[in-house]
Protein backbone atom coordinates (compact mmCIF):
# COMPACT_ATOMS: atom_id res chain seq x y z
CA UNK A 1 0.00 0.00 0.00
CA UNK A 2 1.75 3.35 -0.67
CA UNK A 3 0.64 6.44 1.22
CA UNK A 4 1.82 10.00 -0.22
CA UNK A 5 3.61 12.33 1.95
CA UNK A 6 3.15 15.15 3.04
CA UNK A 7 -0.16 17.03 1.53
CA UNK A 8 -3.29 16.54 2.73
CA UNK A 9 -5.11 13.47 0.97
CA UNK A 10 -2.13 13.14 -0.84
CA UNK A 11 -2.37 15.89 -2.87
CA UNK A 12 0.51 17.36 -4.52
CA UNK A 13 2.14 20.51 -2.36
CA UNK A 14 3.75 23.32 -4.51
CA UNK A 15 7.35 23.41 -3.98
CA UNK A 16 7.90 20.20 -2.33
CA UNK A 17 8.46 16.91 -3.67
CA UNK A 18 6.18 14.45 -3.28
CA UNK A 19 7.27 11.19 -0.86
CA UNK A 20 5.29 7.97 -1.18
CA UNK A 21 5.87 5.04 0.99
CA UNK A 22 5.38 1.48 -0.07
CA UNK A 23 5.96 -0.59 2.64
CA UNK A 24 8.95 0.66 4.71
CA UNK A 25 10.49 2.26 1.44
CA UNK A 26 10.13 6.38 0.41
CA UNK A 27 9.67 6.69 -2.58
CA UNK A 28 10.61 10.18 -4.35
CA UNK A 29 10.47 11.10 -7.99
CA UNK A 30 12.58 14.13 -8.83
CA UNK A 31 11.09 15.88 -12.34
CA UNK A 32 13.32 18.88 -14.12
CA UNK A 33 15.46 21.28 -12.08
CA UNK A 34 15.16 21.40 -8.03
CA UNK A 35 15.71 24.34 -6.67
CA UNK A 36 17.54 25.40 -3.15
CA UNK A 37 14.82 26.08 -1.31
CA UNK A 38 12.99 22.87 -2.96
CA UNK A 39 15.91 20.71 -2.12
CA UNK A 40 16.05 21.63 1.23
CA UNK A 41 12.47 21.20 1.85
CA UNK A 42 12.75 17.63 0.41
CA UNK A 43 15.34 16.79 2.65
CA UNK A 44 13.22 18.30 5.73
CA UNK A 45 10.44 15.88 4.25
CA UNK A 46 12.46 12.67 4.15
CA UNK A 47 14.03 13.43 7.71
CA UNK A 48 10.58 13.78 9.32
CA UNK A 49 9.07 11.14 7.39
CA UNK A 50 11.19 8.96 8.01
CA UNK A 51 11.04 8.79 11.73
CA UNK A 52 7.45 9.39 11.29
CA UNK A 53 7.06 6.41 9.69
CA UNK A 54 10.09 4.23 10.31
CA UNK A 55 10.92 3.59 6.85
CA UNK A 56 14.11 1.50 6.58
CA UNK A 57 14.86 2.81 2.99
CA UNK A 58 14.53 6.00 0.03
CA UNK A 59 14.18 5.32 -3.20
CA UNK A 60 14.87 8.40 -5.79
CA UNK A 61 14.05 8.23 -9.35
CA UNK A 62 16.21 10.98 -11.48
CA UNK A 63 14.98 9.80 -14.72
CA UNK A 64 12.86 12.99 -14.82
CA UNK A 65 16.25 15.33 -14.03
CA UNK A 66 17.66 16.35 -17.59
CA UNK A 67 21.16 17.30 -15.99
CA UNK A 68 22.90 16.36 -12.93
CA UNK A 69 25.23 18.66 -11.67
CA UNK A 70 27.25 19.84 -8.40
CA UNK A 71 24.25 21.10 -6.89
CA UNK A 72 22.21 18.16 -7.16
CA UNK A 73 24.83 15.38 -6.70
CA UNK A 74 25.33 17.36 -3.41
CA UNK A 75 22.10 17.12 -2.37
CA UNK A 76 21.83 13.55 -3.02
CA UNK A 77 24.68 12.78 -0.71
CA UNK A 78 23.41 14.94 1.92
CA UNK A 79 20.29 12.78 1.52
CA UNK A 80 22.10 9.87 2.00
CA UNK A 81 24.20 11.03 4.86
CA UNK A 82 20.88 11.87 6.54
CA UNK A 83 18.95 8.89 6.06
CA UNK A 84 21.98 7.04 6.95
CA UNK A 85 21.98 8.73 10.36
CA UNK A 86 18.37 8.16 10.68
CA UNK A 87 19.08 4.41 10.24
CA UNK A 88 17.75 4.05 6.56
CA UNK A 89 19.42 3.34 3.22
CA UNK A 90 19.41 5.84 -0.09
CA UNK A 91 18.92 4.04 -3.37
CA UNK A 92 19.48 6.51 -6.71
CA UNK A 93 17.47 4.82 -9.65
CA UNK A 94 16.86 6.24 -13.39
CA UNK A 95 20.62 7.72 -13.64
CA UNK A 96 21.25 7.88 -17.42
CA UNK A 97 24.41 6.86 -18.85
CA UNK A 98 24.92 10.60 -19.55
CA UNK A 99 24.09 11.28 -16.00
CA UNK A 100 26.90 8.91 -14.76
CA UNK A 101 29.69 10.35 -17.09
CA UNK A 102 29.12 14.13 -16.09
CA UNK A 103 29.03 12.49 -12.36
CA UNK A 104 32.17 11.26 -13.00
CA UNK A 105 33.64 14.05 -14.97
CA UNK A 106 32.61 16.70 -12.31
CA UNK A 107 34.31 14.27 -9.44
CA UNK A 108 31.63 13.90 -7.72
CA UNK A 109 31.64 9.87 -5.88
CA UNK A 110 28.08 10.37 -4.28
CA UNK A 111 29.26 8.78 -0.80
CA UNK A 112 26.67 6.72 0.68
CA UNK A 113 24.10 6.58 -2.35
CA UNK A 114 23.76 3.10 -3.61
CA UNK A 115 22.97 3.02 -7.43
CA UNK A 116 20.23 0.61 -9.13
CA UNK A 117 19.25 -0.20 -13.01
CA UNK A 118 15.39 0.40 -12.03
CA UNK A 119 13.01 1.00 -8.65
CA UNK A 120 12.15 -2.88 -8.66
CA UNK A 121 15.87 -3.40 -8.28
CA UNK A 122 16.42 -0.89 -5.46
CA UNK A 123 13.50 -2.42 -3.57
CA UNK A 124 14.98 -5.88 -4.03
CA UNK A 125 18.24 -4.48 -2.32
CA UNK A 126 16.66 -2.37 -0.07
CA UNK A 127 14.86 -5.56 1.19
CA UNK A 128 18.50 -7.70 1.42
CA UNK A 129 19.91 -4.90 3.07
CA UNK A 130 17.43 -3.68 5.36
CA UNK A 131 18.52 -2.63 8.88
CA UNK A 132 18.63 -5.02 12.09
CA UNK A 133 17.04 -3.36 13.82
CA UNK A 134 14.54 0.37 13.91
CA UNK A 135 16.85 1.78 16.16
CA UNK A 136 20.00 -0.23 16.38
CA UNK A 137 21.33 0.90 12.94
CA UNK A 138 22.51 -1.84 10.17
CA UNK A 139 23.03 -5.05 11.29
CA UNK A 140 23.96 -8.47 9.07
CA UNK A 141 22.59 -8.22 5.69
CA UNK A 142 19.55 -10.66 4.62
CA UNK A 143 20.42 -13.49 2.69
Amino acid sequence: MSRPFPGPHGAPVPGRVPVLRIGEVLLVTLQGDLHDSTAQQLQDDLAETIVRSGASGVVIDISGVDIVDSFLGRVLAEIAGQTGLLAARTVVVGMRPAVAITLVELGLSLPGVHTALSTEAAMEFLGRHAPSSRYGGFGRERS
